[in-house]
């Protein structure tokens, strides 16, 4: 019999319906019509996404699909930095804000389009003085500052492949991934800020490049000029001196449709990381259709992605995306509760943000903290609220809807991957949102829920979340291990597995429930880490909660759950009976978490996912391997 497992947790029927006024002036203005255009003509569809672009020679085909590859707008040439910048140059936007960057401190820069291109050429020219040349890997380890975004298309206009480290990342990650991409040369600054501290990032490249043989320059950006890193003159060279005398044009490589763009390693959460291959022209398409749709952006929006550029939403959704549309978007070296849990609404208020994107650990942190810190600012400026990174549970989507956009902003909640590159599944502005859900495929998206042998689920089951058909975002290959790209078609027939497991709702609405892998079987009974999760947190007394599975003679598995409290609620066995109860009234006895741990914080990525398996390890007493990408 086909597996599926029913999950009563999130109400099918409650949903929100945004003012008609956002439909009526969306991109997309009606959802089924535009869904129905898609498979009518898929290839024909994205030819039209296509041709809103500039491109220095037209594809022969659109797709040419042999299972599991795909080459998408055959034999076209562009270079996604033409579209990014000389095409707004060119017209009415060369004296548009670009980029408004925001330090930590509160320092402020701003790039007009026509200064973003001049200060991209300009390092372009840099790279080119460098010996980099088309096709070379370039390693860039910075902070989250507007020469990160510099860096990254200066490599994108000249050819060369761009591989962004997060500036978090220590030793070990940062060496694994220079020596697995072959990196020329490695970018980076001499320091971060974060909290109010300056982290040194120079000192981890400069043991990162040990036993890194293809490196052969590092370019060390100098942020404190009070007390400026010496640098070793034989290998590394200071970011300004390698501008000096550099002409601020540059022509754009001309790259065909297929060249690799950049070069992504995945977290590392299970297994070695994984060298996600983009390419120029599917992504550029993806990136952009999606900004302009799903955001809905508008010539006068201001737009503010919270991720860090060193993750697949920085490069998507901050740097190619939006600039493609000619967005203004902001960039904030900012973290939510520094310098107190205001600091995000001031920055929003301060710049007049209109849409805001963010993670619901970021969300979940504010539920915490409560309602009077975002009610200091006047936040009358959003008109859309976003959430990507991991599911939105209801209690979330509530608080931000009702707290954040007081009720009137769309909350677009999206589901995609590293490997997808654009967003996949989303509400989309103007159609109703259902609490829980993220939403239904895009238009230009064949998504579904099946079983183990791709069999469709029906709704109110749960199953495997799988892409029917290719889309022009996709991962191209894993970096040198081409047979880790092929089982992600290969795990269910005829599919791209995602590896998550997901709910098909009424109306074709979709649910995220977590990892395929992130499953506690219980007396015979599949449980979902998130569904016990969303359960805690949808009690009064809990901020976050994070649960795991313990070996046990009798049941397989019991559950034991780590919980955050909210302010005001205090660890006392009476809330631990409280909480046990409330799981049991909520999900059902199998669900029950058989312990509860009061914990101050819970072990996450960087981008804000928890790692339940470090919670495993250390309750099991064994080593939780890769660990690289762990917030400190």
């Amino acid at each position: 019999m086909a597996e599926s497992f029913n999950v009563p947790l999130v109400d099918d029927e409650k949903y929100y319906v945004p003012d008609q006024s956002y439909k009526q002036n969306a991109w997309t203005k009606d959802y089924t019509t535009a869904y129905s255009e898609f498979l009518a003509d898929p290839e024909g569809f994205w030819e039209k996404q296509a041709e809103e672009l500039e491109w220095f020679k037209k594809w022969d085909k659109v797709l040419e699909w042999k299972y599991p590859y795909a080459k998408w707008f055959v034999n076209a040439k562009c270079n996604i930095t033409s579209n990014c910048l000389d095409r707004h140059v060119n017209n009415h936007r060369r004296n548009k804000v670009a980029l408004i960057w925001r330090g930590e401190e509160g320092e402020e820069r701003i790039f007009t389009f026509k200064k973003l291109y001049q200060e991209v050429c300009r390092f372009a020219n840099g790279l080119k003085k460098l010996g980099v040349t088309k096709g070379d890997r370039v390693c860039i380890y910075m902070p989250l500052v507007p020469e990160q975004i510099i860096a990254m298309m200066a490599c994108a206009r000249i050819g060369a492949v761009h591989s962004v480290v997060f500036g978090g990342f220590g030793v070990n990650a940062l060496n694994m991934r220079i020596r697995d991409a072959e990196a020329k040369v490695v970018i980076t600054a001499d320091v971060t800020y974060r909290r109010g501290k300056s982290i040194p990032l120079k000192t981890i490249v400069e043991e990162a490049v040990i036993n890194a043989s293809s490196v052969e320059r590092v370019v060390v950006l100098r942020r404190d000029m009070e007390q400026p890193v010496e640098l070793h003159k034989e290998m590394e060279i200071d970011y300004y001196e390698l501008l000096e005398g550099v002409s601020s044009e540059c022509p754009a490589e001309v790259m065909d449709a297929e060249d690799p763009l950049f070069i992504l390693y995945t977290s590392g959460s299970t297994g070695t990381p994984k060298g996600i291959v983009h390419t120029c022209a599917g992504y550029m398409v993806g990136t952009y259709y999606t900004s302009l749709h799903v955001f809905d952006l508008k010539d006068n929006d201001v737009y503010w992605c919270t991720a860090d550029t060193g993750w697949i939403t920085g490069h998507s959704y901050i740097v190619y995306g939006p600039l493609c549309v000619g967005a203004t978007v902001v960039l904030a070296e900012a973290t939510p509760d520094y310098p107190d849990p205001g600091s995000y609404w001031k920055i929003a208020q301060d710049l007049g943000v209109t849409i805001f994107y963010t993670a619901p650990t970021a969300i979940r942190m504010f539920m915490k903290v409560g309602a009077v810190w975002p009610d200091k600012y006047d936040l009358s400026c959003l008109r859309i609220l976003g959430s990507v990174g991991e599911p939105l549970n209801p209690e979330a989507f509530e608080w931000y809807y009702h707290t954040i956009g007081k009720a009137r902003c769309p909350v677009v909640d999206t589901w995609w991957q590293t490997e997808t590159g654009m967003q996949m599944i989303a509400s989309m502005v103007g159609e109703p949102m259902r609490p829980g859900f993220a939403g239904k495929p895009l238009p230009g998206v064949e998504a579904d829920v099946v079983d183990k042998t791709g069999v469709s689920v029906a709704p109110g089951h749960g199953g495997f979340l799988v892409i029917k058909k290719p889309w022009p975002a996709m991962l191209r290959t894993v970096y040198k291990n081409d047979e880790r790209y092929r089982t992600y078609w290969n795990t269910i027939p005829g599919c791209y597995t995602a590896g998550d497991l997901a709910v098909k709702g009424k109306d074709g609405y979709i649910m995220i429930i977590g990892r395929a892998d992130d499953i506690i079987i219980v007396a015979g009974h599949n449980i979902g880490t998130a569904e016990v999760e969303s359960a805690l947190v949808s009690h009064q007394a809990v901020a976050e909660a994070a649960v795991i599975g313990k070996p046990d003679v009798m049941k397989g598995n019991v559950i034991k759950a780590f919980v955050i409290l909210r302010v005001g609620f205090s660890p006392s066995e009476k809330l631990k009976t409280d909480l046990i109860y409330h799981v049991r009234m909520t999900l059902g006895p199998i669900a029950m978490p058989s312990e509860i741990e009061f914990v101050d914080k819970l072990p996450k990525t960087r981008s804000g996912k928890i790692m339940r398996r470090v919670l495993k390890a250390k309750e099991m007493g064994i080593d939780p391997g890769d660990i690289s990408t762990l917030e400190e």
